[in-house]
């Protein structure tokens, strides 16, 4: 049997959607574990303890696969910035348990630079234990499009990806595009990399009668629903998405359309509340949107799946995205997405057959694919029959049985042998 030690440091895979560092990698890390284990892989997964009534070793997501939340600093929520200084406690705790538990592992799957920079540590003391690293994010990405001095990633995360990038045996990036990134801004090595997109858990994210979902989310049969899901940052495009809607208000044959929000903390006191949540509620306000806007703030992923049938449509209007697992649970639901052509989704979304791709912060152009999809039924219906079809190609036992021929080409090339189960 492979043992795997999955590395997802800055953050938990159970955690709840839609908080400021839980997004797609939660999900990723979450379902490929639980995959893997159904497929025989023995997996714990390591993450930095944020709460200290929270048990140490969780079993939630079954096979007999762990999640093990390591005292690393105070057990409680720490900016990005101070992190990675309790990289080296994280190390000593993966240690501690491995040899408490009399665990060899085969492979250190990390997840984010920061876990890849605590992969290095790990294979150098057990002797070189192969590293597979997954980014998710980039760095030198988020430098091209961020707005703000303060949306810029540190000296410290660029030079700890190329760190990553040298020391890791494989690199696994979610798109092609992904990998010209890699390749020109990082110089990466391309014999390191392997194309594998994330996965969708088809099983859970599949379309539900759209009168049944609105029933169970609250809507009336006559309410129409446009969708974001996602982490309220400035790099999501949410401004964009509602400056469009504003211009779908004007046209009363879509009334009544509202915009549901999912993501962040809406109703906290204003002290507490993020810059870009606060900035979000007065554009609403400035464009006397009403009750045109509603934000859900976070919803676990049991209720998701209801929200994508209950959509006429999903967008994600970002300005990077290494890939955009919500236009896939969304295409799996069977509901057309409407995305900027950045990164991942521009292979993701299927141009004109899944949904439409349009340029990231143009309002104008948005407000015209929604005006389309709103006013076309027979449009919506074709495109989501197509998007649930196509996103079956993305099941999760067909992406975590390429994650395992990558697991035992590492293994075989380390000279171990195994026996699966």
């Amino acid at each position: 049997m492979l043992r795997i030690a999955m590395l997802s440091y800055h953050t938990c895979p159970l955690a709840t959607l839609g908080g400021k560092d839980t997004g797609g990698m939660n999900v990723y890390v979450r379902d490929l574990t639980r995959e893997l284990g159904r497929l025989g892989v023995h997996v714990d997964v390591f993450t930095r303890s944020q709460d200290e009534h929270v048990p140490h070793v969780l079993h939630d997501l079954g096979y007999g696969n762990r999640v093990v939340h390591v005292p690393s600093g105070p057990e409680e929520p720490q900016a990005k910035s101070q992190m990675a200084n309790y990289i080296p406690d994280f190390v000593d705790g993966i240690k501690q348990f491995a040899a408490e538990k009399g665990i060899t592992y085969d492979v250190i799957h990390s997840h984010y630079w920061m876990s890849g920079l605590a992969a290095e540590a790990l294979s150098d003391a057990w002797g070189g234990t192969p590293i597979v690293h997954m980014f998710h994010t980039l760095g030198e990405m988020k430098n091209r499009v961020a707005r703000s001095e303060g949306e810029r990633a540190g000296v410290d995360r660029l030079n700890g990806e190329r760190q990553v990038l040298r020391r890791a045996d494989r690199i696994v990036v979610a798109t092609l595009a992904e990998q010209t990134q890699l390749r020109f801004l990082y110089r990466a090595d391309d014999r390191k990399m392997v194309v594998i997109p994330p996965g969708v858990d088809t099983s859970h994210f599949y379309p539900i009668p759209a009168d049944e979902a609105k029933q169970y989310i609250g809507l009336r049969p006559e309410n129409r629903m446009v969708l974001f899901v996602g982490r309220i940052e400035p790099l999501k495009g949410v401004d964009t998405l509602i400056q469009a809607m504003s211009c779908l208000d004007l046209q009363q044959a879509y009334k009544p359309v509202h915009l549901a929000i999912i993501g962040g903390e809406p109703n906290v006191i204003p002290e507490n509340m993020s810059e870009e949540m606060a900035r979000l509620q007065k554009m609403c306000d400035d464009l006397c949107m009403g009750g045109m806007v509603v934000f859900l703030g976070k919803r676990g992923q049991d209720t998701l799946p209801y929200y994508y049938s209950a959509a006429e449509v999903v967008v994600m209007p970002s300005l990077y995205e290494s890939f955009g697992m919500v236009a896939l649970e969304a295409m799996a639901c069977g509901t057309p997405v409407v995305a900027s052509e950045v990164g991942g989704l521009g292979y993701l979304v299927q141009n004109g057959v899944t949904g439409y791709t349009i340029p990231d912060s143009e309002p104008e152009a948005l407000c015209e694919k929604l005006s389309w999809l709103l006013g076309d039924a027979d449009l919506r219906s074709s495109m989501g029959q197509r998007a649930a079809k196509y996103a079956m190609d993305y099941a999760w036992d067909k992406i975590a049985a390429q994650i395992i021929d990558v697991y035992k080409e590492l293994v075989k090339k380390k000279g171990k042998y195994f026996f699966t189960t």
